[in-house]
């Protein structure tokens, strides 16, 4: 539908500028990043599953990834899951 493909392009457009930011945050405070893996995506079906998948791994690690009481880096991660909650608010409610 045309409100799922503006909410993905909305998405897709911010949570690149969101990654960008996390990375060089971190690279700030840690120095730089080396080398990552990419990671490949096995899901099928429909995309707000996907998303909301997407969205419990970052809630996981987020912990492990980057210490808790670093909230300047804590706040820019959740920068990131409320363009996910954002999103899936889009894809599920605005048809």
């Amino acid at each position: 539908s045309y409100a799922q493909h503006m909410a993905l392009g909305s998405f897709y457009d911010d949570i690149v500028d969101n990654a960008d930011s996390i990375a060089e945050a971190y690279q700030g405070r840690n120095g730089l990043i080396g080398k990552i893996p990419m990671l490949s995506e096995d899901s099928t079906g429909d995309i707000a599953d996907i998303l909301e998948k997407h969205l419990g791994m970052l809630e996981k690690i987020r912990y492990t990834a980057v210490d808790k009481s670093d909230t300047a880096i804590q706040n820019l991660i959740d920068t990131a899951v409320e363009t996910y909650l954002s999103t899936l608010y889009k894809l599920r409610n605005l048809k």
